[in-house]
């Protein structure tokens, strides 16, 4: 079992996706564990402050370093974990691949600092965080929806949490290239038909079309993994 922790200002977020689809089918299952952290619960003072304007000046706010340091020690009191891996979502991160999924999917636990604001003090980046990771080249209003993805990317790669794991290993990017076409029932529809080949029953040469299929759409919308695969 994975046990995967959100610290976020907003966990009504966090909470809104976990009883949806895929968390929910993963949690139900017995495969993963999550726990949701208000990191305003880690806060001293009567207003519950997480955030406070940037030293130099500046526009925007700056989320405080002192709950998020509560917030892991009572993760790591809580797990019993003294070498926890914390994810901090942030497009200066390395990009997140099909690989790095897998290598997160592997982990015990693994726990999501949820930026907000204008960002989050240094001291937590340098001292607490093990990764950042970012989902592609844009900014988002907070971490929340980067750590659902990452999380989501991740979990489907858990045995148990998919109905076919072999749903899994044949996605785009298994192996550097993009999943073929895929046709259901109606066999015609509107005037457009499946292809005789998935109709024909032969698996060696419906494998053989699948491969040819995915290796032409890979070419044609993503050269660029052809040649990571050389």
């Amino acid at each position: 079992m994975v046990t995967i922790h959100f610290v976020t200002v907003f966990p009504g977020i966090i909470h809104s996706c976990l009883n949806e689809s895929m968390f929910r089918k993963a949690l139900e299952n017995g495969c993963v564990a999550f726990h949701v952290w208000d990191l305003r619960d880690f806060t001293s003072d009567r207003h519950r402050q997480v955030d406070d304007i940037p030293y130099g000046g500046g526009a925007g706010m700056v989320l405080k370093p002192e709950p998020f340091f509560r917030a892991f020690e009572r993760i790591r009191e809580t797990t019993g974990d003294s070498q926890l891996r914390v994810i901090f979502p942030s497009p200066q991160g390395r990009i997140l691949n099909h690989r790095l999924a897998c290598e997160l999917a592997t982990e015990n636990v693994l726990v999501f600092f949820c930026g907000h604001y204008k960002g989050v003090d240094e001291r937590v980046i340098e001292h607490l965080v093990s990764d950042e990771i970012s989902i592609g080249d844009y900014i988002l209003t907070g971490g929340e929806l980067p750590a659902l993805v990452i999380a989501d990317s991740l979990i489907r790669h858990i045995p148990g949490v998919l109905h076919s794991y072999e749903s899994a290993a044949t996605d785009s990017f298994t192996d550097n290239l993009l999943e073929g076409p895929i046709y259901t029932r109606p066999q015609e529809f509107q005037g457009m038909t499946v292809p005789e080949v998935l109709l024909s029953g032969h698996h060696a040469q419906i494998e053989t079309w699948r491969n040819e299929q995915r290796l032409k759409r890979t070419t044609q919308r993503r050269k660029d993994l052809i040649n990571d695969n050389r």
